[in-house]
């Protein structure tokens, strides 16, 4: 929550603005801000966002149209309407939904708040991602994956500041991914901790309809594996829904894609950094991942999957391969077990993010670019900040890309030209 019950509003604000000025020009946080707006700042200002800067409007017209159509969470809009319509309309405040990259995709409610909201470029098809235009609810939310309140001046961005807004992230209840997020929008009243648990039952009951809208797998259907993005993978199998461990996940990657098996010291070699890590190990953590898993799913000599599992890496590579470079970027939620160090899984990892930007630089759609540039994995990604200031060379993208240049060339530079993976 934004606010402790009892607050003077007027007197946060100004310790907020204070707080705002001190970080913005000393880069240290001050109270009374709170850790999660604290962690934000910094988030966004590792990001290079500027105090003054404003959101770019990246979708317009027929294109907004058509990505909007496509989204899974259209399916999910009329009842966000009905349940959040109202009180938007009648308080004076704005229902938004954007998705997983932090877009916009629909801004509606109280038609003069909604004119106001113009001006900061809170419309549909404007980029709010946090590391585009730094501390909002919509793109905070997103990008910590948890309901969040941000009242007024802990908006990062000065001309956001006299709003106050609360969001919710929305799941896909297969597969626990985040589709986007749920946001009311308005004035200070919204710090109300009210608002947070509304947008948090709403973004609840969308999951639920979602659940009910999108198709059932038959208990025999091919297991499913989601380990883009993700430390520990989600296994989909059975009815049965597992997150595994981080070593657990490591295990089912490699053996998804030796469907002929590996032996315990070809499994051993792709885990282990360390060589003096003994079979028992090895063996103890395969029968623990047995238990997790069944007996049916998981054999040994060699260690494999009695069936074919599809996961959301392979499903990567395909598109690639076959030359659909849209879909490619669409399914890549984020590196292939970002934490892990297990040899085989880091190969992996770089070989699935360096096809892809090298096919998203060659395809030179600001769209996708920027869909890369702005995602935690491809702040840092000199390279495709320069094709994206060569086909959209907006006044963000371009001091993104000089703050990048300028580290890059500094003689204590330490930054890479790839993306963190």
């Amino acid at each position: 929550m934004a606010l402790e019950p009892g607050t003077d509003l007027a007197e946060q604000v100004r310790l907020l603005r204070r707080a705002h000025e001190t970080f913005t020009e000393a880069g240290t946080v001050q109270r009374p801000v709170r850790p999660v707006v604290a962690d934000s700042w910094r988030r966004s200002a590792r990001a290079g966002v500027g105090p003054d800067g404003t959101a770019d409007v990246e979708l317009s017209d027929g294109d907004l149209g058509a990505y909007r159509a496509e989204h899974p969470l259209a399916r999910v809009m009329p009842l966000f309407r009905e349940l959040m319509g109202t009180f938007a309309s009648d308080g004076e405040h704005l229902l938004a939904v954007c998705d997983e990259h932090g877009r916009l995709l629909w801004v509606e409610g109280h038609a003069r708040t909604r004119q106001q909201a113009e001006w900061m470029n809170f419309v549909p098809g404007a980029r709010w991602a946090e590391n585009a235009v730094g501390t909002n609810a919509p793109g905070t939310a997103v990008a910590v994956d948890r309901p969040v309140q941000v009242f007024a001046a802990e908006h990062f961005i000065r001309r956001v500041q006299p709003w106050t807004c609360a969001a919710a992230p929305v799941h896909d209840p297969r597969t626990g991914r985040v589709l986007g997020a749920v946001d009311i929008t308005g004035g200070d009243g919204l710090a109300h901790p009210h608002s947070l648990g509304f947008v948090q039952a709403v973004a609840r009951a969308a999951e639920s309809q979602l659940a009910l809208l999108l198709p059932h797998h038959r208990a025999t259907d091919t297991p499913e594996l989601s380990a883009l993005g993700r430390d520990e993978a989600l296994v989909v199998a059975g009815g049965r829904r597992v997150r595994l461990s981080r070593r657990h996940s490591e295990i089912l990657v490699l053996l998804s894609r030796h469907p002929e098996g590996l032996t315990g010291d070809e499994l051993s070699c792709a885990l282990y950094e360390d060589e003096s890590v003994t079979p028992v190990t090895l063996r103890a953590e395969l029968a623990r991942l047995r238990r997790v898993l069944g007996p049916e799913l998981l054999a040994s000599r060699p260690y494999r999957l009695t069936v074919p599992v599809e996961s959301d890496v392979a499903v990567v590579e395909r598109r690639l391969e076959s030359g659909a470079v849209a879909a490619a970027a669409a399914g890549y939620a984020g590196p292939v077990l970002p934490a892990s160090q297990a040899p085989a899984v880091a190969r992996l990892r770089r070989r699935v993010a360096d096809g892809l930007r090298t096919a998203l630089i060659a395809g030179r759609d600001p769209d996708l670019l920027a869909d890369w540039a702005h995602a935690p994995w491809g702040e840092d990604d000199v390279e495709v900040w320069r094709a994206l200031a060569a086909v959209r060379p907006t006044a963000t993208v371009l001091a993104r890309l000089a703050a990048l240049e300028s580290e890059l060339a500094a003689p204590t530079a330490t930054w890479l030209q790839r993306p963190r993976s």
